[in-house]
């Protein structure tokens, strides 16, 4: 099983590709077109904003692989804002086209909520029953990672993995056929983040 983590100029890639070693999974970097071909698993891992990372995937040729393999149903680990760019919008970026894999935009935190924004820190996680194949062995509700200003407000509740409450309850991942993407950072997470990668990656072999 090859695991390949996309490099779009940003990111913490370093603390992915350091997660993924520390399972047993180790994983390369996925930095042009040409790479997708001999990988099993595609780790889209994030940081930076919604419309920049668009533009950014379009110039460097990795918005048209990274949509085929999508829509090929290909194993996928969406984090942060490789789960924000799953949707069709953003309220962060206007204007700006996502991947339209599920339906639904991505939100701003209401800033009149009284709540730092980002969100930064450990919150609670709520694991919902279509998820178990990846939340196995992890504690129900259990303390993940977070950092972002922005939410994807899910349209189809059937694609809904968890859930976390900060000032409004939001999906903070989903799961589809061979796809995992979470809000959260699972490498950040310590012990429970990375059973959570390794639950996946098994989930796929």
């Amino acid at each position: 099983m090859n695991l390949g983590v996309l490099d779009y100029g940003a990111g913490n890639l370093r603390s992915v590709l350091n997660a993924f070693s520390s399972t047993g999974h180790p994983a390369e970097l996925v930095s042009g077109p040409a790479d997708f071909d001999g990988i099993d698993v595609l780790v889209f891992p994030g940081q930076g904003a919604f419309g920049d990372s668009v533009r950014i995937l379009h110039q460097n040729g990795l918005w048209e692989p990274l949509k085929e393999w999508l829509e090929a149903e290909r194993p996928y680990i969406g984090i942060c804002l490789g789960y924000q760019l799953l949707f069709a919008a953003s309220e962060e970026s206007p204007g700006v086209v996502g991947l339209g894999v599920a339906p639904g935009i991505v939100r701003k935190f209401a800033p009149d909520s009284g709540l730092k924004i980002p969100h930064m820190g450990w919150n609670t996680v709520n694991w919902h029953e279509r998820a178990a194949a990846y939340s196995q062995g992890i504690d129900n509700p259990s303390h993940l990672y977070f950092v972002h200003s922005y939410y994807p407000d899910v349209e189809d509740p059937s694609l809904i993995a968890c859930t976390t409450d900060y000032g409004v309850s939001f999906a903070s991942g989903i799961v589809k056929k061979n796809l995992i993407a979470v809000q959260f950072h699972p490498e950040k997470s310590q012990d429970v983040g990375l059973r959570l990668l390794s639950n996946a990656v098994s989930h796929f072999e």
